[in-house]
């Protein structure tokens, strides 16, 4: 919940100009706040993409301050986040409400990110790989997709969120690797083309060597995506 939309038209021009001289084969992807949906769709372009923060699981009716996949599709958003570690604290998210995101989204062409991540006590207790499992398999049960490109895992660790601590490239390979492993189990023939972004306090100082792992596709970036140097510098190592 960053930026003012009058702020954000600023920054839009500014990320669209910058990247129009950048060399990248990245896919680069915003998610704004839902009041800057329509914004950023008509000030990026279609170099970058835009994605939704959030879903509703429900379609139409009286849900107040529900936004709907329609909705979202309707303004040419083609992503949105589902299940971020924020909504899962802060909006008490289960992985059975995610579960009926994913399959909205699905059901109108969104591609979903599905976010997913251990706590701290979690990892002291010695259930990070445990809960990042269930995490994923339950968000995913009974979910079908066409395309590999079609649905994006990401990774986030939630004790290395704006903590001080940092996940080592080597953590986050290990978590992902595992993840990946899984998918495997669930969809065989298009596991090895599935993107697993990692979302754990990602830099212009640790991006290259995040990047460089073989089961780390992309980032799921925070705070550093608020300046547009930091931003860009990410998406060159990519």
């Amino acid at each position: 919940m960053n930026k003012l939309p009058s702020e954000v038209a600023q920054w839009a021009k500014e990320l669209k100009t910058v990247l129009n001289s950048v060399d990248t084969r990245a896919e680069v992807l915003i998610a704004p706040s839902f009041t800057h949906l329509d914004l950023f769709v008509k000030a990026v372009g279609a170099n970058v993409s835009v994605a939704s923060q959030d879903v509703s699981q429900h379609i139409f009716g009286a849900y107040t301050a529900e936004v709907s996949a329609p909705m979202i599709k309707d303004l040419g958003v083609g992503y949105v986040l589902v299940g971020h570690s924020e909504r899962r604290l802060y909006h008490n998210e289960t992985d059975e409400s995610v579960n009926a995101k994913l399959k909205i989204a699905l059901e109108h062409n969104l591609r979903p990110i599905l976010c997913i991540g251990e706590s701290e006590a979690e990892r002291d207790a010695g259930k990070a790989e445990a809960v990042v499992l269930e995490q994923l398999k339950s968000g995913l049960a009974e979910i079908e997709f066409d395309n590999p490109e079609d649905l994006v895992v990401a990774y986030e660790p939630v004790w290395a969120i704006g903590t001080g601590k940092t996940a080592t490239a080597e953590d986050a390979e290990e978590m992902s690797a595992l993840i990946r492993n899984s998918l495997k189990e669930l969809y065989p023939n298009k596991a090895s083309q599935m993107r697993i972004l990692y979302g754990g306090s990602m830099k212009p100082s640790n991006a290259k060597e995040l990047l460089a792992k073989p089961n780390i596709n992309g980032g799921l970036i925070g705070g550093a995506s608020l300046k547009v140097a930091d931003f860009v510098e990410i998406i060159k190592q990519a």
